[in-house]
């Protein structure tokens, strides 16, 4: 009989997989990354518990284009405000646009990253640069900048996102999960081999579907474009209430009842 693939695999044939795995090459991103000051109230109301708010009400929106040896290159974003879990800071991403089924499978399923299938663009034309992230034809976030001058390479660091890791429960209800839901610390290791000062601006624009809008820019802390590699490990830190997450799963899907949500009061600054 012919091999069946989708039949159960061997041993061998798992841990060949796995070794392959552990042996990846480098794989080098061009990225622009926007970090602005928003409204604190903004930023609190979309953290759920036990993640708290940290000293400045920060967002990040990071548009990459990955080199995928053998492959079309990946378009990869984020949106995410800075967090802190206990002493631990970092930044819990509201959405994550991808351009490939394979990346946003994996995220979502080994980590719990809120991944969405999306438009990713990074393009470059001289010393002019335009970055955004669309879904539903809504170019939600834009970048519109031009390069200024090259910046001092940084040294390989750590950063840290956090996820909620979570399966709604299988009746449809929508009144749980099946599982309790786990908090994920995912420490990514960076290192940077180009680095440039953009001056420009960042757009949002209203979209009932990712409604990053509602995190206004206040004043852009950072806007740089670099060639990047990096590699993640992930692990669980606890277990969170099912209760006090359940009001903010809305934040994973395309939920058609968002669009009644008005936006956040807001203080006036």
């Amino acid at each position: 009989m012919a091999r069946v693939r989708y039949g159960a695999r061997s041993e061998a044939e798992i841990a060949a997989a796995r070794a392959a795995g552990a042996r990846l090459p480098d794989i080098w991103s061009t990225g622009v990354v926007a970090v602005w000051e928003t409204d604190p109230d903004v930023v609190a109301a979309v953290l759920p518990p036990p993640l708290k708010p940290t000293e400045r009400p920060l967002v990040r929106a990071a548009v990459s284009k990955v080199d995928l040896p053998g492959h079309q290159p990946l378009g990869a974003g984020s949106v995410a405000v800075a967090a802190a879990h206990g002493d631990q800071q970092g930044w819990y991403p509201l959405v994550m646009p991808m351009t490939g089924e394979r990346a946003l499978i994996g995220g979502r399923e080994v980590f719990g990253e809120p991944k969405k299938l999306g438009e990713v663009t990074v393009e470059r034309d001289g010393p002019v640069v335009r970055a955004s992230l669309a879904r539903h034809g809504i170019a939600f976030v834009e970048i519109r900048s031009a390069v200024s001058g090259p910046l001092p390479l940084p040294e390989p660091a750590e950063k840290v996102d956090f996820y909620f890791k979570f399966l709604p429960a299988v009746d449809g209800s929508g009144s749980g999960f099946d599982t309790d839901p786990v908090l994920v610390h995912c420490v990514r290791r960076e290192k940077v081999r180009k680095l440039e000062q953009l001056t420009g601006d960042v757009v949002l624009r209203e979209s009932m579907y990712d409604p990053v809008a509602d995190l206004p820019v206040r004043g852009l802390v950072e806007l740089t474009v670099g060639e990047k590699t990096t590699s993640q490990k992930g692990r669980v830190v606890e277990r969170v209430s099912a209760r006090a997450l359940l009001p903010y799963v809305h934040q994973r899907y395309d939920d058609p009842q968002q669009i009644l949500d008005g936006p956040p009061e807001r203080s006036v600054r």
